[in-house]
């Protein structure tokens, strides 16, 4: 990287650092309502993220009234600024809550893989709070690593490594070497969770939602490979606006990957229908580019 590029990345770190410190230094539940109160001013006042929350609600739910998809944008502004900062400050997060009991028949096929000394894929997406779910195991005694997708700021990078660490290990980029260690620690009776909506160039066109979005189908061929369950889990944001629920829905038959990895998309959507307010409105889930003309 050049001087040039490492000194213009900490000029934009040093507004974000201030932002995370001054957030970080209020009381919990005070530093998860400013998170929140400032995710929903800035999605309301900057038309970028606006415009790219009204266009994927008018797509997928076309009949929603105007004033209906603003109630939605707000509730999942409010939501991830609370996952935002809570991500940011996993160390209070796992110590604050008294996490429930996973329910689901989910959490029954998980203890009883990790008791016959295997390994697990636990599949989720960008709803509710999604750090919810390793946080919660963690209590419990059983470590979930994940695979994930770094930021491109190093000074945030580093950061937000750390506090993911914190939720348990490994943290695995979504590249070939990433994927080389998922499969070692899969095949060392490892348990991992993977989101599942995230845009992969390449990928099989999986029905999200109604429309295709590219997807990759690696999970599901690791599920079938080496016979680990592939559970559907969420973390789902209570009225109170801290609580979170967490919730193993049963694995999914094993199949085919191209099955699988539908079924496991139809859940996530399944989700996301019922509690719209909860899921990431903000993800560039359809295509890689808004600009243009491009659709969602």
């Amino acid at each position: 990287m050049s001087v040039a590029g490492g000194i213009g990345e900490l000029l934009a770190w040093l507004p974000q650092g201030a932002l995370l410190g001054l957030a970080r230094a209020l009381p919990y539940r005070a530093r998860l309502g400013f998170a929140a109160m400032f995710l929903r001013t800035a999605v309301a006042v900057v038309p970028d993220l606006r415009g790219r929350v009204e266009g994927n609600l008018a797509m997928i739910f076309p009949e929603m009234p105007p004033e209906a998809r603003r109630r939605v944008r707000s509730a999942m502004a409010d939501s991830f600024g609370r996952t935002f900062i809570e991500i940011f400050s996993m160390a209070a997060f796992r110590r604050r809550h008294a996490w429930n009991t996973p329910t689901g028949p989910g959490w029954e096929a998980l203890q009883a893989a990790q008791a016959e000394g295997k390994g697990a894929i636990l599949v989720s997406g960008h709803f509710g709070q999604w750090e919810g779910v390793r946080a919660a195991l963690g209590e419990r005694g059983i470590e979930v690593g994940a695979l994930y997708r770094p930021v491109k700021n190093r000074y945030l990078q580093a950061t937000y490594f750390e506090n993911l660490c914190e939720g348990g290990t490994p943290m695995l980029g979504r590249d070939r070497q990433g994927v080389r260690e998922l499969v070692r620690h899969l095949r060392g009776n490892g348990v991992m969770a993977i989101l599942l909506d995230q845009y992969v160039k390449g990928g099989e066109p999986v029905d999200f939602l109604g429309h295709p979005a590219p997807t990759g189908l690696t999970i599901a061929e690791l599920a079938l490979k080496y016979g680990l369950p592939l559970i559907p889990v969420y973390g789902t944001r209570q009225p109170d606006g801290v609580s979170v629920v967490i919730d193993l829905e049963a694995p999914i038959p094993h199949t085919t990957a191209r099955e699988m990895t539908q079924a496991a998309a139809d859940s996530l959507a399944a989700r996301v229908r019922a509690m719209p307010g909860q899921y990431y409105w903000l993800h560039r889930r359809w295509v890689k580019d808004f600009g243009g003309n491009s659709g969602r």
